[in-house]
């Protein structure tokens, strides 16, 4: 079995409390669950998804799928790099494949990830067995271990069990931003009874509730632990930003010292930070919002930034 000691984590990841008065004026105490210190290069619940799948391969290539901007790509070639496993990311677009690569593309293709395009149509049939088949024989990788797109499968989703153990007795309310939904499946399983958690999808389509149930009875069984979504705030869908969101990240960095990544924290603190207006949390209600990610690539000046204006 490889081992994994290149990715050794520091956890439990820290909790900790901010004041900010979106929250305070309606009773509400906020706490960041920071993920995003867990691993300097497997970020948040990347790392918990991943490491579980590694093992599991015992030192096969590794082949996973994503899109042109896919954080889960990112981890997946930095885990590559760092335990000498080789590494393929098959990646939505065949368009893309003539045009230079963005800066997340690079990033993978840097740290060694083979990068192979298909188009979108066969992208969209990926999981049916026999189009599996035939992308992993044109890709060159047929005796590759898959990590399905986001990582989320049975193996991640249990470790992700860990997160909510990590938080148990912590907050009444724990709120995560989802994109395959692995992540909120094993939290809800690893939560205590009594404490809930909640999911804010960063793309749109409603299709998640029953993808993340489908996830706990693969895993567990059946549908595990008290959680819900809602599918308001994914400002248009996966990579899409607005003005509005990125004005609120922006304040958020400056007020309380923390870098924002945009595509899934950002939703995740602008949706608690609405349904605290919207009367949705009752006074004296603890939320624990999970930060999964930092910005890519990094921006030394909104570093700098926080640093001045930190809290």
């Amino acid at each position: 079995m490889t081992s994994t000691d290149p990715l050794a984590p520091r956890l439990p990841s820290p909790l900790v409390e901010v004041r900010d008065d979106r929250f305070a004026r309606h009773g509400l105490r906020l706490l960041l669950k920071r993920d995003d210190l867990i691993h300097p290069e497997l970020i948040g619940n990347k790392w918990r998804k991943l490491v579980p799948n590694i093992e599991a391969a015992r030192g096969r290539e590794l082949v996973t799928f994503g899109g042109a901007y896919s954080n889960h790509l990112r981890a997946t070639a930095a885990a590559g790099r760092l335990l000498g496993l080789p590494t393929v990311g098959v990646v939505r677009g065949q368009e893309l494949a003539d045009r230079p690569l963005n800066p997340s593309l690079s990033r993978c293709a840097a740290d060694g990830m083979r990068l192979h395009f298909v188009d979108r149509s066969t992208y969209r049939h990926k999981s049916e067995p026999e189009t599996l088949a035939a992308i992993l024989r044109e890709a060159g990788a047929e005796g590759a271990y898959v990590v399905p797109e986001g990582g989320s499968n049975a193996a991640a989703v249990r470790g992700c069990r860990a997160l909510g153990e990590e938080l148990r007795g912590r907050a009444d309310v724990v709120a995560v931003a989802c994109g395959t939904g692995g992540t909120l499946a094993g939290l809800a399983a690893g939560l205590a009874p009594g404490q809930r958690a909640l999911g804010i999808p960063v793309l749109k389509g409603g299709f998640l509730e029953t993808e993340i149930q489908t996830l706990q009875e693969n895993t567990f069984g059946t549908r595990t632990g008290t959680w819900s979504l809602d599918d308001r705030f994914h400002f248009g869908g996966y990579a899409r930003t607005a003005p509005g969101l990125d004005a609120f990240a922006e304040h958020f960095e400056q007020r309380h010292g923390l870098p924002v990544e945009r595509l899934y924290v950002a939703k995740l603190l602008y949706g608690l930070a609405a349904l605290a207006e919207e009367g949705a949390f009752t006074r004296g209600t603890t939320i624990a919002a999970v930060v999964t990610g930092r910005p890519f690539p990094p921006a030394q000046d909104r570093l700098d930034t926080c640093r001045r204006h930190g809290s």
